[in-house]
C-alpha cells in the first residue's frame, strides 16, 4: 500500500471507484456495442460467421498477450503512463475499426484494441490496492465492479441502435469518441499511486525473475484459474449472443440488451454483496458461496435444456443468477493473487488477467463456433467452465488451507 495514500485522493471513495471502473469499461464496451452489428458487418464485408468470430478472438488473444507486459510496465514506471497510453492506442484502434474495408482490416484493429484494453483493467486492480488496506479494498472492487457494470448493460443498447439507425462503422466511431473522453478525464484526475520506493527495476532479468516467481507458484496459478475460468461461463453466452439470442431465442438485434441488462444486474448484485460481506466474513465462506451459487444452477440449467426447448421466457434467466454468484467470489480472490507478492501487484494482475484471457480466447475461437448452435452444449460447456475453476479452488483449499481464512 501506497504510505501517502491519503493525501493522494482526497474526493469521496466512490469517486475513485468510478473513475477505475470506467477505465475496466474499455474491455466490455469493445466487446457489446458491435455484437448487435455482427450479421450487419458480415454482410457489408463479405465475412463469413466463423471470420466474425475471429474478430473477437483477435481481440482476446491480443488482450491476453499484453496483459503479460501492462502490469510489469506499471510496476516500473508508474500507473498513470500505462493508463494513458493505452487510452491512447485504444482510441486510434478504434478509428481503424471504423475505417475498415475488408475483414482483414477489422480483424488486424480489433487486435490491436486488445493490446491496448488491458491496460486499463490490469493497472486499476494495482491502483487499488496502492491505496486501500484489505477489507476497504474489497470495498472498492466491489464499487467497481458494480459501477464497471453499467457498460456492458447499456453497450448492446448502444450498438444496436447505432447499427440500425446509422450503421455499423458508427459503433467504432462512438468508442473513438469514448476513448477521447476516457483519455482526457484520466490525464486530469488520475493520481500516480505507485509509490518511488516502491518501483521495481525494468531490465529483462529481473522481469523473467518476476515471470518465473509467479508462474512457478501454483497458489497463483490455481488462484489465477478460479477465477478467470468460471467468468466462461457466462462469457460463453456473451461470445456467442448472435447465434444464442438471435436464432434460439428468436430476438431482433435491438433486443439483444435484455440478455445483457439480466446478466449485468445478477454481476451488480453479487458484487454489491460482495462488498456488504467484507470484513465480516472469512474470504474463503465468500469464495464457498459463490461456487455453490454457480455449481447448482449450472446444473439446473444444463438440466431445463435437456428437458425443455429453450425459450426466452426462462433461459436467461441462469445466466444471471450464475453471474451473480460469479462477482460475489471473483473480488475476494483477486484480492488473494494481489496480496500473494505485493511487491509485483501490477506484475500479479497482469498474469491473473492473461489466464483468463488466454481462456477467453481459445473459448472466442475456438469453443464458441463448435457449440453455439445447441443450446445443450452452451449450457454443458458453461458447467464445464465453472468446474475447471470450482476444482482449482477446492485443490488450493486442501493443500493451503490458511490461504483466505482471514
Amino acid at each position: 500500500m501506497n504510505p501517502d495514500a491519503d493525501q493522494l485522493w482526497r474526493a469521496p471513495r466512490w469517486a475513485l471507484a468510478v473513475l477505475l471502473a470506467l477505465l475496466g469499461m474499455l474491455g466490455p464496451f469493445s466487446i457489446d456495442t458491435y455484437i448487435p452489428a455482427f450479421s450487419g458487418i458480415a454482410r457489408s464485408l463479405g465475412a463469413t460467421p466463423v471470420e466474425m468470430q475471429q474478430t473477437l478472438s483477435a481481440y482476446l488473444f491480443g488482450f491476453a498477450f499484453m496483459n503479460l507486459f501492462h502490469g510489469a510496465l506499471a510496476d516500473s514506471f508508474g500507473r498513470r503512463p500505462v493508463v494513458l497510453w493505452g487510452i491512447a492506442m485504444f482510441t486510434l484502434a478504434s478509428a481503424g475499426c471504423a475505417l475498415s474495408q475488408s475483414i482483414e482490416q477489422l480483424v488486424f484493429f480489433r487486435a490491436l484494441q486488445g493490446l491496448s484494453t488491458g491496460a486499463g483493467i490490469v493497472v486499476s486492480r494495482a491502483v487499488i490496492r496502492d491505496m486501500f488496506a484489505p477489507a476497504q479494498a474489497q470495498k472498492v472492487m466491489s464499487q467497481v465492479t458494480i459501477y464497471f457494470g453499467v457498460a456492458p448493460a447499456i453497450a448492446p443498447i448502444i450498438g444496436g441502435w447505432l447499427f440500425v439507425h446509422l450503421n455499423w462503422h458508427a459503433i467504432f466511431w462512438f468508442l473513438t469518441g469514448v476513448g477521447v473522453l476516457l483519455w482526457t478525464a484520466n490525464y486530469k484526475l488520475l493520481p500516480e499511486t505507485l509509490h518511488v520506493t516502491q518501483r521495481q527495476p525494468f531490465n529483462v532479468k529481473h522481469l523473467m525473475r518476476g515471470y518465473w516467481q509467479l508462474g512457478s507458484s501454483a497458489r497463483f496459478f490455481l488462484l489465477a484459474l478460479a477465477s478467470g475460468v468460471p467468468f466462461n461461463g457466462m462469457f460463453l453466452y456473451v461470445l456467442a449472443a448472435p447465434e444464442f439470442l438471435g436464432v434460439h431465442m428468436g430476438l431482433a438485434p435491438t433486443e439483444f440488451f435484455w440478455f445483457f441488462v439480466l446478466t449485468i444486474a445478477g454481476i451488480m448484485a453479487g458484487a454489491w454483496v460482495s462488498g456488504r460481506m467484507a470484513g465480516k466474513i472469512a474470504p474463503k465462506q465468500q469464495i464457498r458461496h459463490g461456487f455453490v451459487i454457480m455449481l447448482v444452477i449450472a446444473v439446473l440449467n444444463l438440466a431445463a435444456n435437456l428437458l425443455f426447448k429453450a425459450h426466452v421466457s426462462w433461459a436467461l434467466f441462469p445466466i444471471a443468477i450464475f453471474a451473480f454468484g460469479w462477482a460475489l467470489m471473483v473480488p475476494v480472490v483477486t484480492l488473494l493473487v494481489l496480496d500473494l507478492y505485493p511487491e509485483r501487484r501490477g506484475m500479479a494482475s497482469s498474469l491473473q488477467a492473461f489466464i483468463g484471457s488466454t481462456a477467453n480466447g481459445i473459448v472466442a475461437g475456438v469453443i464458441a463456433p463448435l457449440i453455439m448452435h445447441s443450446t445443450v452444449a452452451l449450457a454443458a460447456t458453461s458447467l464445464l467452465m465453472m468446474s475447471i475453476g470450482l476444482l482449482a479452488w477446492l485443490y488450493l483449499h486442501h493443500r493451503w488451507p490458511e490461504i483466505g481464512k482471514f
